[in-house]
């Protein structure tokens, strides 16, 4: 296979980059790609820092022994805590983080009101708390730790009175107040936008990161003459730590999502 006609790379902690896979899919038709689901794992938001980057690690190695030509980061988790390390160890590779999408939403509501929703670890991530302090003079940027909401994606639960519950809980200090915006700051929690939407009401506008990783994929791939110049639309092939046909079945069905 020429090195143009490799895949692209995703991976994540388990389904949710899923949602990152369909906007670079929708943006770029013509890449091939493979998703890396590590649902044996799942979720990172939860474990120790250097677990996290072990597990980031072995994914790394898995697929860039299945041709990967570059590797998209599909984990704000795993970004923030094992990116860094992992451009060190392959410098010549086109590695692509995410990042909450916290500056297009003080950017679009300054003096506003800014919720950001993630894991409890990503919170506590140095990238966060620069990114905190990067915009506390424009908005108000309030972390709300969500653990435990990203198993609903995994299960496939992805609307019902359990996940309503969940979300009523979690935003019960902000019923009533005025939210100007939220941030998805977990891959899996696009899946769960209209949820969301309706748990906050009308007014905040939903905001995630994935156009930007779109963008930065494309730059890096064009930089480096790596863009597939087929005009065929792509394939999209994927792997999971547990080897489930449910779980892959599932990953078939986000991709498809709407």
């Amino acid at each position: 296979m020429k090195n143009a006609e490799r895949p692209v790379a995703f991976f994540d902690s388990g389904l949710g980059g899923i949602s990152v896979l369909r906007a670079a899919r929708r943006a770029l038709p013509h890449e091939n790609y493979i998703y890396y689901g590590d649902s044996a794992n799942a979720p990172y938001g939860t474990k120790p820092p250097a677990e996290i980057r072990r597990l980031a690690g072995a994914v790394m190695e898995k697929v860039l022994a299945l041709g990967a030509k570059a590797v998209v980061v599909a984990c704000n988790t795993a970004t923030g805590l094992a990116v860094d390390g992992l451009r060190q160890q392959y410098p010549d590779v086109p590695i692509i983080g995410v990042e909450p999408a916290v500056k297009p939403a003080v950017e679009a509501h300054p003096g506003g009101t800014v919720l950001v929703l993630a894991t409890p670890m990503c919170l506590q991530g140095q990238r966060f708390r620069e990114l905190m302090e990067r915009f506390s003079d424009a908005a108000e940027v309030v972390p709300v730790p969500c653990g435990g909401l990203m198993e609903f994606v995994e299960r496939g639960e992805l609307e019902g009175e359990d996940l309503q519950s969940y979300l009523q809980e979690k935003l019960a200090p902000w019923q009533g107040r005025r939210v100007d915006a939220a941030v998805l700051g977990c891959t899996h929690y696009p899946f769960l936008r209209e949820a969301i939407a309706e748990a906050l009401g009308p007014e905040a506008e939903i905001l995630d990161g994935n156009a930007g990783v779109t963008a930065q994929l494309h730059r890096r791939l064009k930089e480096q003459g790596l863009l597939n110049p087929t005009e065929q639309p792509g394939s999209v092939t994927f792997y999971n730590s547990l080897e489930d046909p449910a779980i892959l079945e599932l990953s078939r069905m986000l991709l498809e999502l709407p």
